[in-house]
């Protein structure tokens, strides 16, 4: 017989031999404790720099426009210089083949440095436990006023925290909103509470992920909605850099006195002060090796090499390096050595490729797009003097921040020409259709179908595109 899985009063589960167990452990809240050191350093060098981008680039000036706008409903996006539109999607198609290859390189060599130093959730649950820290106190105190009863002294530090989260995440969704919706403008609505019912959904809606997710979820977004925690084995190796604990070194753990010779007490340098498991975000033991669950910060190498300065030891119990340095022995130019593999240096190699091939393609791109379309409404017709004629409808999108004029030229057939004026004016950052009527004597040629090539050159100099189409001759 199988044996019983539920309990009879179903709060547990029940093996072949009786005794009781939970399927599902509870998520116990985590208190990181506060660390510094050189990967806090970085860590914090690179939330005032990702977090002084993205909060200021929205307010920075190009001209008369903003410097940094995706203007979705003019199907425009602008960036410093350079106007692009749908049609240059194949920018964007490059820009995630790089971040792709970026995102594999860097875990090649050093593990989850993307989760530990860059990504938005780490950054803004740094900020928001920073904020924490200020106004609640360090970990001790949090622990102590979250286990006592609610009083005034505690509501006031959970209201005020709360409230600076709150206005934090409001000012996250309003920049994000900023990027698509001019932020003076998008200011001006907000303060005279006219938003628009996408820009305000927008606004709360970003502000309530930053707010739910750096505030409440943390390290469950890492752990459990982030697939890259998943596959990431997939491109680790035994000489990828990781956060790795020495356990020839460390091992037996145990506590001691400074003064007290751990070769006589038959220990190793870890004195099992576990506060590496404390100032982890995720909360886990990196003694216990390498889980999924970790994102690569160096925090407890840094609180462990306080650790091991106070002890009188060697720093690096706990450090960025490989399986195969800590197995082998290697000294720190042996195990660079070893992760310059093969492997990084083909995606170094192509990730500079597509790179270089991106810069290049924009340097000599033609800052004007043309599309020709046949006007299926407009047969085939014979007009005055025996010619036929075609009508073709024309977009002309000037990708430049100035007034431009195109000379239209037509060749593919004997003694084509056009009907309709060979000069069009298009303003600055504006697209345009225009009719383009094109004819050709009635004995030009068999009834068919016949290639024909539009030129359309930009009198400023700018460059010139060549648009291909089909001129139809009647039966």
């Amino acid at each position: 017989m199988l044996p019983e899985l539920v309990s009879p009063d179903g709060d547990a589960h029940v093996g072949s031999n009786g005794e009781k167990f939970s399927l599902l452990e509870a998520n116990k809240k985590i208190y990181p404790r506060s660390v510094s050191g050189f990967f806090s350093k970085w860590r914090w060098g690179l939330v005032i720099l990702t977090q002084l981008v993205f909060y200021g680039l929205p307010w920075l000036q190009w001209g008369e426009r903003q410097a940094v706008l995706f203007d979705l409903e003019a199907r425009r996006f602008y960036i410093f210089g350079l106007v692009l539109y749908p049609q240059d999607f194949i920018y964007l198609s490059g820009l995630l083949v790089i971040a792709a290859l970026s995102l594999f390189l860097f875990t090649a060599v050093a593990g989850r440095l993307w989760c530990g130093f860059s990504c938005p959730q780490t950054v803004y649950t740094e900020i928001f436990l920073w904020i924490e820290h200020r106004i609640e106190g360090d970990r001790s105190a949090r622990l102590l006023r979250d286990a006592e009863l609610m009083s005034g002294n505690k509501f006031l530090r959970k209201g005020s925290k709360h409230l600076v989260w709150l206005l934090l995440s409001l000012w996250t969704g309003f920049t994000f909103v900023g990027y698509f919706t001019p932020i003076l403008e998008l200011g001006a609505e907000f303060a005279s509470f006219q938003l628009s019912a996408w820009e305000m959904f927008w606004v709360f809606f970003y502000g309530s992920a930053t707010y739910g997710n750096a505030g409440f979820l943390r390290e469950q977004v890492c752990k459990h909605m982030c697939p890259y925690a998943r596959f990431q084995s997939a491109m680790f190796d035994h000489d990828t850099l990781t956060v790795t604990y020495d356990e020839l070194r460390g091992e037996p753990r145990g506590a001691r006195s400074r003064k007290a010779d751990p070769a006589q007490l038959k220990l190793g340098s870890c004195v099992d002060c576990s506060l590496c498991v404390q100032v982890c975000p995720p909360g886990i033991d990196i003694r216990k090796g390498l889980q999924y669950e970790c994102i690569g910060c160096g925090a407890c190498a840094d609180v462990c090499d306080t650790v091991m300065d106070k002890m009188g030891y060697a720093r690096g119990l706990v450090k960025f390096s490989t399986q195969n340095a800590i197995t082998n022995g290697w000294n720190r130019a042996e195990t660079i050595q070893q992760v310059l593999r093969p492997r990084v240096l083909v995606y170094a190699a192509t990730l500079t490729g597509i790179v270089v091939a991106l810069a290049v393609s924009l340097t000599l791109r033609v800052p004007f797009k043309v599309d020709v379309v046949r006007d299926r409404n407009a047969v085939v017709r014979e007009v005055d003097g025996g010619l036929l004629e075609n009508v073709y409808r024309m977009q002309l999108m000037n990708a430049t921040e100035v007034n431009q004029e195109f000379r239209l030229t037509v060749h593919g057939l004997p003694d084509v020409r056009l009907a309709s004026p060979d000069r069009v004016a298009v303003g600055a950052t504006q697209s345009r259709w225009v009719a383009v009527r094109v004819q050709v004597p009635v004995d030009a040629s068999k009834s068919g179908s016949y290639p024909i090539q539009f030129e359309i050159e930009a009198l400023s100099g700018t460059g010139h595109v060549t648009e291909k189409s089909v001129f139809l001759l009647p039966r």
